[in-house]
């Protein structure tokens, strides 16, 4: 067998003349399909890694109108809660078949819109997103939904409902938690870091955590709470103000996220406040950096396995399946619950 010349790669018919049957049988071999023996399908194999023929995606794309590719967009991979559902969501993808594109919002309005037209263009077969701080427009999204191609939306989703699967966490519920948490274990004064209310998970955490001040008759005061791009620099500026400029500083302090309240605790231990006698600090996704520091931080538990459950249910039943599981003005919605995790901070 002669090496292909000017760097040509070896076809299927190049393997059907090598085993003298039909580029047909070739085709449906490499495919497994039912109705070729295994030993023929063995042999074909063994050929065509010999040959090294390499498989033209693109081209069996266009034939079955599938890319069998999809499309993520995640604010940030730095984010433990994205990577580890990232983690597990590919490996199941993997398993059916199917190719994962993985981008990098950076949490920008702007280059989510680009890398949402991007996608669009490489034919994904499904756009998997979980949402920029900033968005509150999401006409990008749009060709995606006129075409029928599956949009998923999850944990940072839209706060207007649109023709799309739709998956959250219970995050009114964990804000509550939290705060009830706190007030439970003595704090009178409760202050929260949280991030940008244009986000609704962030929307929906304050939302729990002024229903449980409300139901223990604590009055809700507007300036101990901050709501931000969640970073050290400005955490720290939350606590200095906190702590220099009221005259009655917090005694319990919910951060919105785990990364947050490690910095809160930082704050405390350099300025000599003792946690939890004097405050007590909560934290939010349960980042195991959370149980490893001293004292370990209370947090809520986004349950992160049974997230990816959802998402990739959700895979299984609008990509693989082919189920319309939406129409226009409505949507599939799954919500996933929390819970509380107890540790030393509180």
């Amino acid at each position: 067998m002669e090496k292909k010349k000017n760097g040509q790669d070896f076809t299927i018919v190049d393997i059907a003349n090598e085993l003298n049957i039909s580029a047909a049988t070739v085709s449906r071999a490499l495919n497994d399909h039912s109705d070729i023996s295994e030993a023929t399908k063995e042999k074909v194999r063994k050929m065509a890694q010999k040959m090294g023929y390499r498989r033209n995606k693109i081209a069996s794309g266009l034939r079955s109108k599938k890319s069998y590719t999809v499309g993520f967009i995640i604010p940030s991979l730095s984010s433990y809660f994205q990577t580890e559902l990232l983690t597990v969501i590919q490996n199941k993808m993997h398993d059916y078949g199917y190719n994962v594109i993985i981008c990098q919002s950076n949490d920008s309005f702007e280059l989510e819109r680009q890398l949402v037209n991007t996608l669009y263009s490489y034919r994904v077969d499904a756009l998997f997103t979980s949402l920029s701080l900033y968005t509150e427009d999401y006409s990008h999204f749009q060709p995606f939904i006129d075409r029928g191609i599956p949009v998923v939306f999850y944990d940072r989703v839209p706060k207007v409902d649109l023709p799309a699967y739709v998956i959250i966490g219970d995050d009114v519920r964990g804000g509550y938690l939290a705060a009830n948490h706190l007030i439970e274990t003595g704090c009178k004064t409760l202050a929260f870091i949280n991030g940008p209310t244009s986000c609704k998970i962030y929307h929906d955490r304050l939302q729990g955590f002024q229903q449980a001040l409300k139901n223990n008759n604590i009055i809700y005061d507007e300036n101990y709470v901050f709501s931000h791009p969640l970073n050290n620099n400005l955490t720290w500026d939350d606590c200095r103000h906190l702590f220099n400029d009221f005259d009655i500083p917090p005694d319990g302090i919910l951060a919105a996220n785990d990364t947050t309240a490690i910095t809160v605790l930082q704050y405390a231990k350099e300025n000599q406040i003792d946690v939890p006698s004097q405050l007590k600090i909560i934290g939010y996704s349960n980042d195991p950096r959370s149980s490893i520091v001293t004292p370990s931080i209370s947090t809520i538990d986004q349950r992160i396995p049974e997230m990816a459950d959802a998402v990739v249910q959700a895979f299984i039943e609008l990509v693989v399946q082919g189920k319309n599981v939406t129409t226009e003005g409505s949507l599939t919605k799954k919500v996933v619950d929390i819970s509380l995790v107890r540790r030393m901070s509180t």
